[in-house]
């Protein structure tokens, strides 16, 4: 039935990565902080701010059950990523979020990668997955992508996904505790099915 979500949770392969909803274990949850921890000077300027617990395991303990809840729900699709030869390293996150059924058909993709893998063309890779996953698996009609004016690696990496710009947002988030510009982009899927 379109808008059920697929069980079980996603595990998806790519040439190079995995992405997947870890399940709320210490362990993984540690996995989670350490990636945030490593990359906070990183990560931190292009999203919003972070609450003051955000890099503890007891955080992720609960974000990764609210994350495993939210897609049993059609709410969103929250991954991780790993090298597929270190799957118990996150390297990046990767997202379907705000997931809107109906008329719409709808979801907003949001995503971050481990500084040293930036350039790699893992995140395309990644995305291209996930973007398949979305479409095929979920049958969502448009997925919604926005980023910074100053994020030139964004652009390109949504552009080469096939993404359109579609509009300009002023003030549109609050992001590191100003309200920042966006461009809007978004991908339709050509074979959504009623």
């Amino acid at each position: 039935m379109p808008g059920t979500p697929p069980q079980p949770f996603p595990n998806l392969t790519t040439g190079r990565a995995i992405l997947r909803m870890p399940e709320a274990t210490e362990q993984n949850a540690a996995a989670v902080a350490a990636y945030f921890s490593r990359n906070r000077d990183h990560l931190e300027k292009w999203g919003p701010i972070w609450p003051a617990d955000f890099l503890s395991v007891g955080h992720w303990m609960d974000q990764l059950q609210q994350n495993l809840d939210d897609y049993q729900n059609d709410r969103a699709v929250r991954c991780f990523l790993m090298q597929r030869d270190q799957p118990d390293l996150v390297i990046g996150a990767a997202s379907l979020t705000n997931i809107v059924r109906g008329s719409a058909q709808f979801c907003h993709l949001g995503y971050s990668i481990d500084q040293k893998w930036e350039g790699k063309s893992l995140m395309k890779e990644s995305l291209q997955s996930l973007t398949s996953f979305g479409f095929v698996a979920m049958n969502l009609h448009r997925i919604m992508a926005n980023y910074q004016p100053t994020n030139d690696r964004s652009g390109w990496l949504l552009r080469s996904l096939g993404f359109t710009v579609e509009g300009y947002a002023r003030d549109y988030l609050n992001i590191d505790g100003r309200w920042k510009d966006h461009i809007l982009t978004s991908l339709t899927n050509p074979n959504w099915q009623k």
